[in-house]
């Protein structure tokens, strides 16, 4: 064999390694990121979920709010990238506890009665006003000492939450706004931070409060972070005060 077969030899072998170390590290970090979303999420590959949607205010008990739809198409995709299996259920339909398998629970407690009862079992520093007339302080989310009031089409604010009831137990995620477009909104920055909120929380529960800033222009899109409320939403109001 002659110093250019060699050389021709050795450069197809030197590619394949190196093709070949880089597939595998690209498929060592596909599957670490995968885990860890999995982990976060509690849907381990081939395991059952549920997606708890509410009513529609002001609608029939069956009707369904568009962006509480794609809210639900968001967070359908994350579940479908852990290889896990959806079932969706209505709010007064679901008679079951939590922990077994993990939960994504959508819309105020006024539409959905399973959040009432997350919020009220988990959340007890949370209050949300449930008056149905005309007023500041209609749909407005106290918690900490503060009330975050609804501006309509203006400033809507939700609450974003995962919650576990111990160590194994599949977690709860709770996306309770002021309104349907709150609703997508907390399901897009779930989406989109995802990555960062498991390497920030890792498995223990969280509360955040969003704002949705001027949905009339902008939809679900522009979504700022408030504060981490984790702490006090977690402490009975009476204990607190």
């Amino acid at each position: 064999m002659n110093d250019d077969v060699r050389n021709i030899v050795l450069g197809v072998i030197a590619t394949a390694v190196s093709g070949g170390f880089g597939w595998f590290s690209r498929t060592y970090l596909w599957r670490r990121a995968l885990r860890r979303k999995q982990a976060f999420f509690g849907l381990p590959t081939g395991s059952d979920c549920l997606f708890v949607v509410n009513r529609q205010m002001g609608g029939t008990d069956s009707s369904l709010h568009r962006s509480d739809a794609f809210a639900l198409l968001e967070i359908s995709a994350l579940i479908k990238d852990c290889g896990a299996n959806v079932q969706i259920v209505t709010h007064d339909e679901s008679r079951q506890g939590f922990g077994e398998r993990a939960e994504f629970c959508v819309g105020g407690p006024v539409s959905n009665v399973r959040t009432a009862a997350h919020l009220m079992s988990m959340l007890p520093g949370v209050r949300v006003d449930l008056t149905s007339a005309r007023g500041p302080e209609r749909g407005s989310i106290s918690v900490g000492g503060e009330a975050y009031l609804w501006d309509k089409g203006l400033v809507e604010h939700v609450l974003l939450a995962r919650l576990t009831n111990g160590q194994g137990a599949r977690p709860v995620f709770l996306l309770s706004g002021q309104t349907a477009n709150s609703n997508q909104a907390a399901a897009r920055y779930l989406a989109r931070h995802h990555q960062r909120l498991a390497r920030t929380y890792g498995a223990d529960s969280f509360c955040l409060l969003l704002k949705v800033v001027n949905s009339d222009a902008y939809g679900p899109d522009v979504t700022e972070l408030v504060a981490d409320v984790t702490a006090p939403a977690r402490t009975p109001a009476a204990a607190a005060a």
